[in-house]
């Protein structure tokens, strides 16, 4: 999941410096006694989601149309004043809706907001959703909003205050929450951990579910260097909730922008590959929210994804991908 980006890559780091400041130097004397991890699911207790896209009314049209769709993915900062009945339509005919939140900012020092997750909980009741989504991340800090989902520091103290702050939104959800590692283009100095470290012990400590994002694993290769395929392989594959699917665009200064407005790219569909042969996901979902291109260009995306998870499902080896992609123009509304 992408939040929108500054004109300039220097002036989002000023405003970076400025949210960090207030959340690595607040004194921590407000943090609660630690709540016991919660029960974990059992393997296998989740509804498999299938093949899945993110609801935008832009889309709404091709996802109407779309038969083999099993979910779609629902932004809740975008419905904070009621859900479009194109929505609700699909849930009647069985799709399976997801709310995905972006405002949670579970990595900041303040516990999350209870409104917030009082939304959250309101729209899985409402669509009898399977689980929730969010981001490991921070956006807010003494009353700042940074506007860009930015990355924790990876030391310990960090750690601490991810898992004291996953346990307290897990305390208030209905459902499984399932947290999505975000693309940076920036990392902290002095990490104490891996990526994969990081993550794995708060999955250990938690409970929670792994949104695993593909394209901010390979923007993470792109701008720091970060070993895409070996951060895959140290994860339980039963802690994999869904996958993500989206494609970005390199700047003038050589970063990598997670900006789901740009064709998927092909290193990220080999990651899907990857991922599949070590075992099939649950369900796979493509992000498109900019510069939509014609019905055909995402049904081909769709397709290719749906050929390597379908592979994966099967116990064969996925097909390849190839890039780019084919125009499909048949489906174009008049």
């Amino acid at each position: 999941m992408m939040m929108r980006m500054p004109a300039t890559v220097t002036g989002m780091r000023q405003r970076v410096t400025q949210a960090v400041s207030k959340v690595l130097h607040k004194p921590a004397a407000h943090a609660l006694s630690p709540l016991p991890a919660p029960a974990r699911p059992l393997p296998g207790s989740s509804r498999t989601l299938g093949l899945g896209i993110g609801w935008r009314p832009e889309l709404a049209w091709m996802i109407e149309r779309r038969t083999d769709l099993g979910f779609i993915e629902l932004l809740v900062e975008n419905h904070l004043g009621g859900v479009p009945e194109a929505v609700h339509v699909l849930h009647e005919r069985g799709t399976t809706v997801l709310p995905h939140g972006v405002s949670l900012s579970l990595g900041s020092a303040d516990l999350p907001e209870r409104e917030r997750l009082m939304t959250l909980s309101r729209l899985a009741r409402r669509f009898d959703a399977p689980l929730v989504s969010e981001h490991l991340a921070f956006v807010r800090a003494g009353g700042h909003n940074s506007g860009h989902l930015l990355p924790l520091p990876r030391t310990r103290e960090a750690l601490e205050t991810a898992v004291r702050n996953v346990r307290a939104a897990q305390a208030l959800l209905p459902v499984p929450l399932a947290l999505e590692n975000i693309a940076s283009l920036l990392a902290w100095p002095g990490a104490e951990m891996s990526e994969a470290d990081f993550w794995n012990e708060l999955l250990d400590r938690t409970g929670v579910l792994m949104l695993l994002d593909l394209e901010n694993l390979y923007a993470n290769r792109r701008n720091h260097g970060l070993d895409e395929r070996a951060f895959i392989d140290s994860l339980p594959m039963d802690r994999i909730a869904y996958v993500h699917v989206a494609g970005g665009m390199t700047d003038g200064e050589g970063l990598y922008h997670d900006t789901h407005a740009h064709p998927v790219p092909s290193p990220v569909l080999m990651l899907l590959q990857h991922l599949c042969e070590r075992q099939r996901p649950p369900g796979v979902l493509l992000e498109r929210d900019d510069h939509f291109p014609p019905p055909g260009a995402l049904h081909d995306e769709l397709d290719a994804m749906a050929a390597l998870l379908s592979a994966g499902r099967n116990g064969q080896r996925p097909p390849a991908p190839t890039q780019p992609l084919r125009p499909r123009h048949d489906d174009v509304p008049a």
